[in-house]
């Protein structure tokens, strides 16, 4: 992972980069494209992504996952997704960290970055996945707009070095892609409910039609939905952008 490392100093987007990559030629599996500034940056279903030069890990990594079909795709979310988390963990020293479900990393309830997965379908099976992950690295200042915006810097009191944290999250992309090839679902799984946010406690959610209601994380399907147990002891399935957290 990251032994072909493309580092640029400015991109419209790294993932926007592997794909038209991947369109004309085939990389190497776990190439790196990686940007000090990303111009055009965005997170999942086309939200903005906001980065100061310098001052955040934007990088994209391409795989090719064959040995997983559509409908066990979100397992790839959970291996990259607990990457993150535990490089963080495990080398920034950060505590109340946690996985909002399906890609957001947390701190407490302040967003420190987020993963966006671009896969390549045909005949039922993941041919390629472009990864996408973004984190505010030493990042002090944020664009009035966001909402809830932290940094590693903000959250460990230290400044880290861009490259140096880059090494050390390939390492833990690669660990948690050979659990994922090994078929190991069920420690992934595991692993991801006890980095989950909000899980197994009772917080009021928002449906897409303004409704609201009381309800219980009680876990996610393989193609990721997500389920929630309403107080009515009803367990509803939700996709991404159907419900949303009020608090």
């Amino acid at each position: 992972m990251g032994k072909v490392f493309l580092d640029f100093d400015t991109l419209p987007s790294t993932n926007e980069y592997a794909m038209n990559l991947l369109s004309k030629s085939k990389p190497s599996e776990g190439t790196v494209i990686s940007t000090r500034y990303q111009s055009a940056g965005r997170g999942q279903y086309g939200s903005d992504w906001h980065s100061e030069s310098g001052k955040a890990i934007t990088l994209s990594v391409i795989f090719y996952p064959l040995f997983l079909n559509i409908r066990e795709q979100f397992d790839l979310n959970m291996a990259i997704a607990l990457s993150v988390y535990d490089c963080l963990r495990e080398n920034c020293h950060i505590v109340d960290l946690s996985i909002k479900w399906p890609n957001d990393i947390y701190v407490r309830n302040s967003k420190l970055g987020g993963i966006l997965i671009q896969n390549t379908i045909s005949k039922g099976k993941i041919t390629a996945s472009v990864v996408g992950i973004g984190l505010n690295l030493n990042q002090h200042r944020f664009p009035n707009n966001l909402p809830n915006p932290t940094s590693i810097l903000l959250e460990s009191g230290i400044e880290h070095d861009r490259d140096e944290f880059i090494n050390q999250l390939c390492s833990y992309l690669e660990s948690y892609y050979l659990l994922l090839k090994a078929s190991k679902i069920g420690e992934l799984r595991e692993r991801y409910y006890k980095a989950l946010y909000n899980f197994q406690i009772s917080t009021e959610y928002e449906r897409t039609d303004g409704s609201r209601f009381k309800g219980v994380i009680k876990g996610i399907r393989r193609e990721g939905r997500l389920c929630v147990e309403n107080e009515d002891g009803v367990v509803e399935a939700f996709g991404f952008k159907e419900i949303k957290w009020v608090g």
